[in-house]
């Protein structure tokens, strides 16, 4: 008999689900999530400490002077002048040292907080920037913004704050709690009273926001995307006429948006409205036995109000607890949000490998593409046994149609991206060769396509590169790259706007050049980098380069004549492979 009704415990519909819950992972990615949380309150156990005992000590002199009040309400009413002015004092006194410590807590909050948020920030973001390129490449900008902001402050939030909340809240329940026991069991038990709704509506409540936090954050991050992408493009949306396009759009983000906030909030409603009434019904039914007690002359007036004080405060002690569940699963989903991103493949790192060739760096290096496959995850490939090979002094284009594969080229030789078969190697002039990895980026100065220029000045722009550059330095930088004409015009410090908006797409590529230049690497990668200038300045440009480093291996790719006449070598993308042509250009 009693074995059949175990059966049916463990059959029965919460069970199932319990155990639905461990099978498909839901429960062990929780756990995973909050360890991950926990790393960071680990780190930061000092604070935490220091976060508890200010808490319990607060929670403590709240009670105190709670019971201070009450007493004296006792004694006014109750005539006693003889104890008045010592308990006046006591709780004016405890009321003055109460603020001036909520002033001191706070502030130690504030700080704490910004700090451990700054730190776990920084540490995610160096750790977010260090993942393969193809790999993030695959995320939103909006997406990605979101979670270094929304999700970031989730987590940093609760890295230092969720062991002192609970540990507060329990001490704090007990202590009214027993407070209210020695007092007045009744009471203490009419306290109580809601906690059993409490925890069962938790339930309810967990769900639905869970479901709803998912939600608003997917639906924040297409949100943000699409405003990045708007304001980017701006120009593009301009010269077309688009914008009653791109304003239906919104429209239709904020209707969803108006949906999902308006069930959420017809949630809450409901939720509010229940635990409302239910708290109205506990203290009215406190307030009826303590006017009772009152009557009959069991109680003083000073008591019921601490009695019907520290019953507010143990039911809401109660709600934090039980709403510690969905905090924490909020905190969990974004933690999971970051996970996904930070716990992607990082690039392939080599600091010896850094350090053996920048020795030898200045006698110049080659770089060599053998046999190399390539394809982006999935896809058909972009590059297949192509070979390549650019020398010290060379000066090598690289030339094929639009979309057949010189920026992934670049970003091969970079090392944002590796080949599935191959090697892409450099080798020094001891003939040495090392794969290309992430740290031997440093050897490479790199102009991409487009506007490349950030907010802040032109100063700013070039000592992105070299932190540590002179004006001299970048003033010669500039004069190379034919930048230096409308610089001095306009001065090295002016400020130019985002995407480098204010000057020109040709003066805004002759300052990328200048920025290349200025770091000074053995290897200079040109991907179209000379577009949007004329063929003198573009010529004056890239005569100004070789004279000024004979030593470098210079690889450009480019649609124009003008620039393959400057070319010691040719390689064109044909079939997926990279085939040497005959210089007859010259």
């Amino acid at each position: 008999m009693k074995l059949s009704k175990i059966s049916s415990h463990f059959q029965s519909e919460t069970m199932q689900t319990f155990f639905k819950k461990l099978s498909d992972g839901t429960f062990r990615e929780f756990v995973d999530d909050w360890k991950w949380i926990f790393a960071y309150s680990k780190r930061y156990k000092w604070f935490v400490v220091l976060y508890t005992a200010l808490g319990l000590f607060s929670s403590t002199l709240g009670v105190a002077s709670s019971y201070i009040s009450a007493m004296t309400i006792n004694i006014i009413t109750g005539r006693e002048t003889d104890k008045l002015a010592l308990l006046l004092c006591l709780m004016f006194g405890t009321t003055l040292f109460y603020i001036g410590f909520s002033a001191f807590s706070n502030r130690v909050h504030k700080k704490i907080s910004i700090y451990v948020h700054n730190d776990i920030q920084a540490e995610i973001f160096d750790r977010i920037v260090d993942v393969k390129w193809n790999e993030l490449y695959r995320y939103k900008h909006g997406d990605l913004l979101n979670r270094f902001t929304d999700d970031v402050n989730a987590v940093s939030d609760n890295a230092i704050s969720w062991i002192p909340d609970i540990i507060v809240n329990i001490y704090t329940f007990v202590v009214t709690f027993v407070v209210l026991y020695k007092m007045d069991r009744i009471m203490a038990y009419i306290g109580l009273c809601s906690a059993p709704f409490l925890f069962f509506m938790s339930r309810a409540i967990m769900r639905q926001q869970k479901k709803y936090r998912k939600k608003v954050l997917e639906l924040n991050s297409d949100i943000m995307s699409f405003q990045t992408e708007t304001f980017y493009n701006m120009d593009t949306i301009k010269a077309f006429g688009v914008w009653r396009v791109l304003s239906q759009k919104l429209r239709m983000w904020q209707k969803q948006y108006k949906k999902d906030n308006l069930e959420y909030n017809t949630f809450q409603i409901k939720t509010n409205s229940g635990l409302s009434l239910l708290n109205m019904v506990v203290s009215m039914g406190s307030f009826c036995y303590c006017l009772y007690r009152l009557w009959n002359g069991q109680i003083l007036y000073g008591d019921m109000t601490f009695f019907l004080s520290q019953r507010g405060s143990l039911t809401y002690r109660f709600d934090s607890l039980v709403h510690t569940i969905p905090t924490m699963l909020n905190a969990a989903i974004s933690t999971h949000r970051l996970r996904e991103i930070v716990e992607l493949p990082k690039e392939e790192h080599n600091e010896e490998s850094y350090d053996q060739v920048k020795v030898r760096a200045e006698q110049g290096l080659s770089v060599e593409v053998g046999d190399m496959s390539f394809a982006y995850n999935g896809q058909s490939n972009v590059y297949e046994h192509a070979d390549f090979s650019a020398h010290p002094g060379e000066v090598v284009a690289v030339v094929g149609e639009s979309g057949s594969g010189k920026s992934t080229l670049f970003r091969l030789l970079l090392g944002m991206l590796e080949p599935q078969s191959g090697e892409i190697l450099l080798r020094d002039s001891q003939g040495e060769a090392i794969p290309m990895n992430a740290d031997l980026r440093r050897l490479i100065a790199y102009v991409p396509q487009g506007n490349t220029m950030i907010l802040g000045t032109i100063a700013e722009n070039m000592r992105i590169v070299k932190p540590e550059a002179t004006e001299e330095e970048i003033i010669a930088a500039l004069k190379t790259a034919c930048a230096w004409e409308f610089v001095e015009k306009i001065g090295i410090n002016t400020e130019l706007h985002e995407r480098g908006k204010g000057i020109s797409e040709g003066q805004a590529q002759r300052l990328s050049v200048a920025r290349a230049l200025l770091r000074d690497a053995p290897i200079l990668l040109l991907d179209e980098a000379t577009s949007a200038l004329d063929e003198k300045t573009e010529s004056a440009l890239i005569s100004n380069v070789l004279a000024a480093a004979p030593n470098k291996t210079v690889i450009v790719s480019t649609h124009r004549l003008s620039m393959l006449v400057s070319c010691d070598k040719i390689f064109k993308i044909t079939d997926k492979k990279m085939e040497a042509m005959n210089i007859s250009i010259h």
